[in-house]
C-alpha cells in the first residue's frame, strides 16, 4: 500500500476510486464503504482504477479539540487499510488552511484534481469543506455535473441487546464501559492495541510469569484498567494471552499507561518487535495487592481460570 502523508503537494497519476472519511475504528460501516472501492477493482467492473482512502491527520475533531482519544491510531489504521486491499492511503494534513477550504475547492482541487477520483464513496453523514458545508447531496450534485460515479452508504444497524446504529461514538462508549464483546460485533474484529514490545520492570519474570509490554500511543482510547482475555499477533503468529491494562499499582507509583500481556505457552525473546493485542473479554478490574506474594497468587489464579475460556 502506498502511503501519502504529511504533505498537500501530491499528484496521483492514475484514476482512483476514493473513499472519504474519518475511519475511526474502521468498523463494519467503514468496511462496507471500503468494499465499494476495492471489490469492483479486481477486473470485474473498473479495471485499471486504484482504490484510495482519503482521510485527515489529525482528524478534524481532534484538531478542534472535540476528541482526544481515538479508537484507531494512525499506525493501526494503516494496518487495517492494507489488510482490506487498499492501494493508496492519503493522510491529508488538517490545519487552518484545510479547514477553510470551500467544499467546491475540496472536491475540485484535492479529490479529483490531486487524488484523481473517477469514483467517490462516502457515508450518508458525510461532512466536508469550510464549516462542514459539504454533504452527501452536494457530492451527488458535483458527481453528476462532472461525470463521476458516486456511492453514498447508509449507516449499518446491528442487533445486540437492542438494535444499534453503528458509529464510532457508540463503539467508544462500549470500550469505555469494557463491553468488549459488543464492541467486537460493531468493529468486525476485537478491539486491538498496536505497539512496539519494550522492556518493563521484569517483575512478571521474577514472579514466574514473564510478560510482554507495549506502550500505547498517547491518543489511543484504552478501556477501563483491568485484566482482559486477549489474542496476540507477533510476526504473523497468533497466541492466547491475558492482558493487564493500567499502571501496575502493586509494583509502581508511575502514572504511565501500559499494556502488559502474559502469553500462554510462549517463551521467545521478542523485544523490539511489534505486537497487536486484541482484547476479547473483561475479566476483572486492576487492583493493588498488599504484597508481591498476593499478586503472584492472583496471577496464578487468573492464568489458570482463563486458559481454556
Amino acid at each position: 500500500m502506498e502511503i501519502i502523508s504529511g504533505t498537500k503537494d501530491f499528484y496521483i497519476n492514475s484514476p482512483t476510486a476514493v473513499a472519504i472519511g474519518k475511519f475511526d475504528g474502521v468498523h463494519v460501516g467503514h468496511q462496507k464503504l471500503l468494499l465499494e472501492i476495492t471489490e469492483p477493482l479486481n477486473g470485474k467492473k473498473t479495471p485499471g482504477i486504484k482504490s484510495c482512502v482519503f482521510t485527515f491527520d489529525p482528524a478534524p475533531s481532534v484538531y478542534f479539540g472535540a476528541e482526544n482519544a481515538l479508537l484507531t491510531t494512525v499506525r493501526e489504521k494503516r494496518i487495517l487499510f492494507e489488510r482490506k486491499g487498499v492501494d493508496i492511503l492519503i493522510e491529508y494534513p488538517f490545519d487552518r488552511e484545510t479547514a477553510d477550504t470551500s467544499p467546491a475547492d475540496f472536491l475540485n482541487l484535492i479529490i479529483t484534481g490531486r487524488a484523481g477520483a473517477v469514483m467517490i464513496a462516502a457515508g450518508s453523514d458525510l461532512s466536508f469543506g469550510k464549516n462542514g458545508e459539504g454533504n452527501a447531496q452536494l457530492l451527488r450534485e458535483y458527481a453528476s455535473l462532472n461525470n463521476i460515479d458516486v456511492r453514498i452508504i447508509d449507516k449499518i444497524r446491528v442487533s445486540l441487546d437492542e438494535e444499534y446504529e453503528v458509529s464510532s461514538t457508540l463503539i467508544r462508549r462500549m470500550i469505555s464501559e469494557a463491553r468488549m464483546e459488543e464492541a467486537e460485533r460493531l468493529l468486525g474484529i476485537p478491539y486491538f492495541i498496536y505497539g512496539q514490545i519494550v522492556h518493563g520492570n521484569h517483575i512478571g519474570t521474577e514472579l514466574g510469569f514473564p510478560t510482554i509490554n507495549i506502550l500505547p500511543d498517547a491518543d489511543k482510547l484504552l478501556p477501563p484498567f483491568g485484566v482482559y482475555l486477549s489474542d496476540v499477533i507477533i510476526n504473523g503468529g497468533k497466541y492466547k494471552g491475558l492482558t493487564n491494562i493500567g499502571r501496575k499499582p502493586t509494583v509502581s507509583d508511575h502514572e504511565v499507561r501500559g499494556v502488559e500481556t502474559f502469553i500462554y505457552d510462549f517463551d521467545r525473546d521478542v523485544y523490539g518487535e511489534y505486537a497487536e493485542v486484541y482484547l476479547r473479554h473483561f475479566c476483572r478490574p486492576e487492583q493493588r495487592f498488599d504484597s508481591l506474594d498476593d499478586l503472584k497468587a492472583q496471577l496464578a489464579s487468573d492464568l489458570g481460570r482463563w486458559r481454556n475460556f
